[in-house]
C-alpha cells in the first residue's frame, strides 16, 4: 500500500497531544526545512536576468514614472511617526 499523503485529523491529534506531553517529537512548522539547492540556484538565476531584461524594455518614461515612484515610497513618513488623529 502507498503513503498517504496527509495524515488524517485524528492522526494530527494524536501527535499534538504526544508532542505537548513530551513523549513524541515536536513536530516542525510548515515551511521550514532545508531548501532544495537546485531550486534555488534556478530561482536566483531567473531573478537576476528578469531585472535587467525589465529595465531594457521600459521606455525612458516609464523609467522616470517608476524612479519617482520608489522615491516617495522611501521618502514617505512612517505611519508610526504620525501623530494620532
Amino acid at each position: 500500500m502507498g503513503r498517504k499523503l496527509r495524515p488524517d485529523v485524528n492522526e494530527i491529534a494524536f501527535a499534538t497531544v504526544q508532542a505537548a506531553i513530551g513523549e513524541g517529537p515536536r513536530p516542525t512548522p510548515p515551511g521550514e526545512g532545508e531548501k532544495n539547492p537546485d531550486a534555488v540556484k534556478r530561482g536566483r538565476k531567473g531573478g537576476k536576468k528578469g531585472g535587467v531584461t525589465r529595465a531594457q524594455t521600459l521606455t525612458k518614461r516609464r523609467r522616470v514614472a517608476s524612479a519617482r515612484k520608489a522615491a516617495k515610497a522611501r521618502w514617505r513618513e512612517s505611519p508610526k511617526k504620525r501623530p494620532p488623529n
